[in-house]
């Protein structure tokens, strides 16, 4: 059987979680420890652990089929490599700081600086935007140290918490781009493989729509159901059942994560009652 070569990030977070929601779509990994390829047991799929800047151009040859990388990567690396899915892990931010001490106003103070960065590219084409030119220095790894030797005075680099920022004595001064993990497809897929991937897409966006979802029930008399259902941001129609007291309902319902907590309170004033709410493993519309 055909197989679809997956590459992922070959250790941190992002491959963590990349891991984690093949898991969730129901594939088996068989991979060893320290194995650099392994194949899923249930699934025609065969992963690849490979470094995270390496990808875009293993996409580009057609060496893998799709990849589960960071977007601020192909932003960087991979501008002609297609995104077929938007994945909602890893998020961060590409942010330019410059030490705590320095009176930051605009952009335009960058101008003449020397910055130290892993994304020249990315760097390059933003300063474009607001005629400023800087002087690049291509740093892989540990960015953060360049002002406290005195190799750059400024960089470039991808934001989470801002924690090692804070402790370099640096701040966050311009933010360039949001990022987060994509499914990345190489322009040489073939048809075959094209079918397995929208099989394994299919898969991905159920578990993703779980992610955000919650399933929902309450009570309610049978007088409020309607006032109830109007106020629910969820599913075509709720589910409604009577319960064993007469004159009531139990309403269930689909709503988004976010979403609950802006009707809770107009909920409870309508006369909901001992809500329940129950995470959802994955959804197939």
């Amino acid at each position: 059987m055909n197989k679809i070569k997956i590459a992922v990030q070959k250790s941190g977070r992002l491959n963590e979680d990349s891991l984690k929601l093949l898991k969730d779509c129901g594939i088996s990994i068989d991979n060893g420890k320290d194995q650099l390829k392994a194949s899923s047991s249930n699934f025609p799929l065969e992963v690849l652990y490979l470094r995270n800047g390496d990808i875009p151009q293993y996409l580009r040859d057609g060496v893998v089929d799709i990849a589960i990388i960071g977007e601020n990567v192909l932003i960087e690396k991979g501008t002609d490599i297609g995104i077929v899915e938007k994945l909602g892990f890893s998020k961060c931010r590409v942010s330019i700081a410059v030490p705590k001490e320095v009176e930051y106003k605009s952009i335009q103070d960058l101008n003449g600086m020397r910055i130290a960065t892993s994304y020249p590219n990315t760097v390059l084409n933003y300063f474009k935007k607001f005629n400023v030119t800087a002087d690049i220095h291509l740093i892989n790894g540990s960015v953060e140290i360049a002002p406290n030797i005195g190799l750059a005075d400024a960089i470039c680099d991808i934001v989470s918490s801002g924690s090692t920022l804070f402790k370099n004595n640096l701040k966050e001064v311009e933010e360039m781009l949001t990022s987060e993990a994509v499914l990345a497809v190489s322009p040489n897929i073939s048809e075959e493989n094209q079918v397995i991937l929208d099989k394994l897409q299919f898969r991905i966006q159920a578990v993703l729509k779980g992610r955000k979802s919650q399933y929902v029930l309450m009570n309610a008399p049978n007088d409020k159901v309607k006032s109830i259902i109007k106020l629910l941001p969820g599913m075509k129609s709720p589910t409604v059942l009577p319960l064993a007291i007469e004159g009531w309902s139990s309403i269930h319902t689909v709503v988004e994560k976010n979403s609950f907590w802006k009707v809770i309170d107009d909920l409870k004033a309508s006369g909901a009652e001992g809500l329940l709410v129950i995470p959802i493993e994955k959804m197939v519309l």
